[in-house]
């Protein structure tokens, strides 16, 4: 029997960013820089140890928004040489990787500084710290409601995203650092929500570093049960051996599978079955090899994984 190959469609929003989207994250850029640059001037000026956090964070996110577009752009370019015929589209996952890195770095920076301070917390003005963190926070509302529909379909927009997040929520807490020290004179108000940003952020990072390292390492879906699939594909008509069969994500939105199957009737029937049971998992973007029971006999001894 003869070896068919069947290709579906690539799925929703995998073929590469719309120029809408590109433009979005371009606004929110120029909106983040703006800010970095006012937060770093003012928190070495009154030396405020959270709103250098904060500017930290913001600055991962500026880092961040930048790669992301990069990735996007190279996304977009498709797959332009034989050496790279998936393209660029894992530019978005390591992306996501060195935001989570980006975050983690900050994060354990603020804490080495905190420990530094204990018991020789700095004077600091509480009105301009309140004023920057309104600003800040302003900036991050603006950005997140930029990049907040296209973080549910790439990867590298919602690393961004969650930076910003993370800036919104360290700006709520400096504006209450603030308004601490401005009525109470307690500057280790300062300190403690420095920390307390850098420990919210941390296991939101470690969660988007987990969610880049699955698609790195080229484990199964989690939303794609591999068993079933098997099962549903076994259960075909004619359909005597499910084998070789790899599941996969490439990147946000594009879930990759190849398999083998062995059957002793019409290969091409067989083949419009299996694509149809593959496309109801989500995985239109497969290839399905179907041979004959001396073929398959032949294949499995073969396999090395």
């Amino acid at each position: 029997m003869g070896v068919g190959h069947g290709h579906g469609t690539t799925g929703t929003g995998t073929v590469g960013p719309s120029s809408a989207r590109i433009r979005r994250m371009l606004i929110a850029l120029g909106i983040l820089l703006a800010f970095l640059a006012l937060e770093v001037a003012v928190g070495l000026a009154i030396n405020s140890l959270s709103l250098l956090a904060d500017a930290g964070h913001m600055l991962t996110d500026v880092v961040g928004m930048s790669m992301g577009l990069v990735a996007l752009l190279l996304a977009r370019q498709g797959s332009k040489a034989a050496a790279r015929t998936f393209g660029w589209h894992r530019a978005e996952v390591l992306t996501a990787m060195a935001n989570a890195v980006l975050l983690l770095a900050v994060a354990a920076w603020v804490m080495y500084e905190a420990i530094g301070r204990i018991g020789d917390a700095p004077e600091i003005p509480g009105l301009p710290l309140m004023l920057t963190a309104a600003a800040g926070l302003a900036a991050n509302l603006v950005v997140m409601l930029l990049l907040r529909a296209d973080a549910k379909d790439s990867i590298a927009v919602r690393g961004a995203y969650l930076e910003v997040l993370a800036d919104a929520v360290g700006s709520v807490g400096v504006l209450i650092a603030g308004a601490v020290v401005l009525l109470f004179n307690w500057t280790y108000a300062d300190i403690v929500v420095g920390v307390a940003i850098s420990l919210w952020v941390v296991p939101r990072a470690l969660k988007l570093a987990g969610a880049a390292l699955r698609i790195l390492t080229q484990a199964s879906p989690a939303n794609v049960d591999v068993d079933v699939v098997r099962a549903d594909l076994l259960a075909l008509p004619g359909v005597s051996d499910v084998h070789d069969l790899h599941v996969w994500t490439l990147t946000t939105g594009m879930d990759v599978a190849t398999v083998h199957l062995t059957t002793e009737v019409d290969g091409q029937a067989v083949l419009g079955a299996a694509k149809a049971v593959l496309d109801g998992h989500g995985l239109s973007h497969a290839t399905v090899q179907v041979e004959s029971g001396a073929e398959g006999s032949h294949c499995q001894e073969n396999l090395t994984w």
